[in-house]
């Protein structure tokens, strides 16, 4: 093989890499992949030339002949393969200058956009109806990455989200709840680019010397669009279970694997904790930062600290559980008058766990085996303070709910790649989830006190860069207070009906549908 050839494979194979790779990590990848293959071959041709020369005629002359014929083709070996190597070396520096300019190889950028359109209606419980026919957002994520090493990366995700024509929805009455830290990034607000996740990754195989991979991270948490809620979003899931909490919060984790200590497939426990909310004086207040006094109208610190135990997990069948305790949490000291601010009401416990299959059967059917069933069920408990209550008129009265959840998600029978599914959820007269995140415009249908159905399509139009979806959602409430907060005003949960005792039957939702359609860019 000679140079110009080696060249020409060298220059065709780092422009395919160009054109093909789909970010800039994978191109430096790609790059360094073909300078090893050449690297390769430069070895192979000096092998060559290096490599005895058998004789091929038995006279002298001809063997001296030859001889002197090999030498210079050792000769021409020997140069060309020093001008190969010469190119391979500069090669490598272009590509480490390249590197440097980029903030290294392990740089990554990604964008997701997306589009959607809602019809949605909702029936008050004195049988009037609200609805808004053609509601419109952008909704835009920008995703970074970057590996500084094989044990420590950083990840980040900034958002947008905007009603078209808005740069903000809020009034009078909802001003004070509609910038919520929970839901900064889920609701649709003006034209303001936030910061929706941002945090750093350690991670090794090797905890203390015991074989135990584990990983630590501290920072604003990938909350939102968790475990099953994730499969109707078409996104990969965050830690939490989206049956019982999915919302935005600062905190940290840490996850410890335990397969190669107990033999047990994916067996894991993760433990969580976070701030919801901290009591701060501000800056420029004559001692900043310090806690506030409640007689000052502050609420205290609103923490939260949760475990995720995965017992058993093989790639098709697995169990995960979770349990997790907020303190200090709140409701709207009145409703009528959201300048009133908010009361600290008490804590709330929660316990979550799930069986999810992905491939029903044992290769029964092709279309089962890229099937995915799950079934979650919940169960909450508030631990309210001796004088305040939480869900209920009462003053210090606990009371427990619980939730069902089973869903089914199908490949398409139009497209390769496309995913149909089938939800439904119920929640009893005291359930309580932290579910303010849910990307459900007409309030999060897991936080239900009563049953939802829920039905979607999404099919890819252009690779797995353009997709859409259509969904239709319906939430049909049992009790009030599903989508409040926790105490006993919003969250006050009251059997619906024309003449409730607590509530306003024209104010109070008894029926809620959501017909989307979105167009969808990842890239």
């Amino acid at each position: 093989m000679n140079k110009p050839l080696i060249l020409s494979l060298a220059a065709a194979a780092l422009l395919s890499t160009n054109l093909n790779a789909q970010s800039m990590y994978e191109k430096f990848e790609a790059m360094e992949l073909e300078m090893n293959k050449m690297k390769k071959e430069l070895q192979m041709l000096k092998a060559q030339a290096k490599a005895p020369v058998s004789a091929v005629a038995e006279e002298e002359d001809d063997k001296e002949e030859i001889a002197s014929k090999d030498d210079d083709d050792d000769k021409d070996s020997d140069e060309e393969a020093m001008n190969v190597e010469e190119e391979i070396i500069s090669l490598q520096e272009s590509v480490s200058d390249l590197n440097k300019n980029t903030s290294g190889s392990h740089l990554k950028f990604g964008v997701d956009y997306r589009f959607a359109l809602e019809n949605m209606k909702y029936t008050m419980a004195d049988g009037s109806t609200q609805d808004n026919e053609a509601f419109m957002t952008n909704r835009f994520w920008m995703n970074m990455d970057w590996s500084a090493t094989d044990n420590l990366s950083f990840t980040a995700q900034l958002a947008y989200n905007k009603a078209f024509g808005a740069r903000s929805g809020a009034n009078a009455m909802t001003a004070p709840y509609d910038t919520f830290d929970w839901i900064a990034n889920e609701n649709a607000y003006d034209d303001t680019l936030r910061v929706r996740s941002v945090y750093f990754l350690y991670r090794n195989d090797t905890f203390f010397e015991a074989d135990v991979p584990w990983t630590f991270s501290i920072g604003r948490r990938p909350s939102t669009n968790g475990h099953l809620i994730n499969l109707r979003d078409d996104d990969k899931a965050a830690s939490p279970m989206g049956h019982s909490i999915n919302v935005e919060f600062d905190g940290l984790s840490s996850k410890f694997g335990l397969e190669n200590l107990t033999g047990v497939d994916g067996m894991y426990v993760k433990l969580c904790a976070g701030r919801g909310m901290s009591n701060a004086a501000p800056k420029f207040a004559s001692t900043p930062y310090t806690n506030v006094d409640s007689d000052q109208g502050a609420n205290p610190d609103i923490d939260l600290i949760g475990l995720i135990f995965a017992p058993y997990s093989d790639g098709q069948y697995s169990f995960n559980t979770q349990y997790y305790y907020a303190n200090n949490l709140i409701d709207m000291a009145n409703p009528m008058d959201p300048s009133a601010g908010f009361d600290t009401v008490g804590g709330l416990h929660s316990f979550t766990a799930n069986v999810v299959v992905n491939g029903i059967g044992n290769s029964l059917s092709d279309y089962l085996d890229d099937s995915t069933f799950f079934l979650s069920g919940a169960m909450s408990k508030t631990a309210p303070e001796s004088d305040q209550s939480m869900l209920t008129t009462e003053l210090g009265e606990s009371k427990t709910g619980y939730s069902y959840w089973v869903g089914l998600q199908m490949p398409s029978v139009i497209t390769d790649d496309g995913r149909w599914g089938l939800e439904f959820n119920h929640g009893s007269q005291y359930w309580r989830s932290i579910t303010y995140g849910e990307d459900t415009n007409i309030g999060s249908k897991i936080a239900a006190r009563g049953n939802a159905y829920e039905a979607y399509f999404t099919e890819y139009l252009v690779d797995d860069i353009l997709s859409m979806q259509i969904r239709y959602t319906y939430i049909d409430y049992d009790y009030t207070g599903s989508n409040g907060f926790f105490g006993g005003t919003s969250g006050l949960s009251e059997a619906i009906s024309d003449n409730m005792l607590y509530h306003t039957a024209e104010d109070t939702v008894d029926k809620a549908q959501d017909i989307r359609f979105y167009l969808r860019y990842k890239y």
